[in-house]
């Protein structure tokens, strides 16, 4: 086993995370190295590194924090569990935490509860997210922007992600999954948050030049992360460049040709569209970022190319490329 145990340096790097993040884990949900040898700093065995894996995607993919660690402290010691958040335990286990899109006392929203309902389960969300989902279901477009409004103007744009739209948008994913409806109710919820966020950005005035270069990996169209991100930076005072969905790798390499930014986070929502050519073409480059971030639960980290970084989620693509315009 000793031969077998990582440091925290390796184990970031096969994650494709921040050591901060590591520790972060650690401090915060116990998911830290279980190897002592007397005078030396604890390694990560390989059970170890299976239960961050699971902690990494299924924040990825939209879990609470601590609603994954749950999850990735009871992954099999042998190997990592290879169950989507969405493919759940029975509601009987007791031990079972639910995912976002998982209600612990039913759904929330109108009409029927059962899986076959027309509501929009939010999880352990709060009010104001069992609100929005309500609002949703009656496309009522005027209560949903006020929603949103009201906790950006509140909260900002990383709580109001993470606790209210992030909720809501995999519950509607959820239920699509389920009963192949609530189309309309997603395209609706979609227009309003990116109003939310493009008001946002009229509101304020970001200072000096676009060192953060935005963009979706090529054939990639899910763009509201994209949109939180760049809401984020405007809250913070920091310019930059978004490209939008579909930008092919060559495009995105002209582009940061031209511009030259410090930082670029490139987004993919699937395995489809997270090719990592587009990344080595990205450190290829004449100029190469300072930093590149490989965004979205697309991205697999055994995968990413050397010197690339994979955030868990949107305070830490945040903070990452705050960082690096210091």
């Amino acid at each position: 086993m000793a031969d077998e145990a990582l440091s925290a340096g390796a184990v970031a790097r096969r994650l494709g995370v921040a050591v901060t993040t590591l520790r972060s884990w650690h401090q915060r949900y116990g998911l830290g190295p279980s190897q002592h040898v007397p005078g030396q700093h604890r390694r990560y065995t390989p059970a170890d590194l299976a239960r961050l894996e699971v902690m990494r995607r299924l924040t990825a993919e939209g879990v609470p924090p601590v609603e994954a660690a749950r999850w990735a402290r009871r992954a099999p010691a042998a190997q990592t569990p290879t169950a989507s958040p969405y493919e759940r335990p029975p509601h009987g286990d007791p031990n079972h935490v639910p995912a976002v899109g998982e209600a612990a006392q039913g759904r929330v929203g109108e009409g029927r509860s059962a899986r076959g309902g027309r509501g929009v389960p939010v999880g352990r969300a709060g009010p104001a997210a069992r609100g929005l989902a309500r609002a949703a279901v009656r496309l009522d477009s005027v209560a949903i922007a006020e929603a949103i409004g009201r906790h950006l103007a509140a909260e900002g744009v990383v709580a109001t992600w993470d606790r209210l739209l992030r909720p809501v948008l995999a519950g509607i994913g959820d239920r699509h999954a389920a009963t192949a409806g609530l189309i309309e109710v997603e395209h609706l919820v979609s227009r309003c948050v990116s109003e939310a966020f493009a008001a946002v950005a009229r509101g304020r005035t970001a200072a000096g030049p676009a060192r953060i270069l935005l963009s979706c990996a090529d054939e990639e169209q899910h763009t509201l992360p994209l949109e939180a991100l760049a809401a984020a930076l405007t809250e913070a005072g920091v310019a930059y460049r978004t490209l939008g969905a579909r930008v092919p790798a060559a495009a995105l390499v002209e582009a940061v040709n031209r511009t030259g930014p410090a930082a670029v986070v490139l987004w993919s929502h699937t395995r489809d569209t997270a090719s990592p050519a587009q990344l080595a073409a990205l450190l290829s480059g004449p100029r190469r970022p300072l930093l590149v971030l490989a965004a979205g639960p697309g991205w697999q980290a055994d995968a990413l190319p050397a010197g690339v970084l994979r955030p868990a989620d949107l305070a830490e693509a945040l903070a990452l490329t705050l960082a690096v315009c210091d």
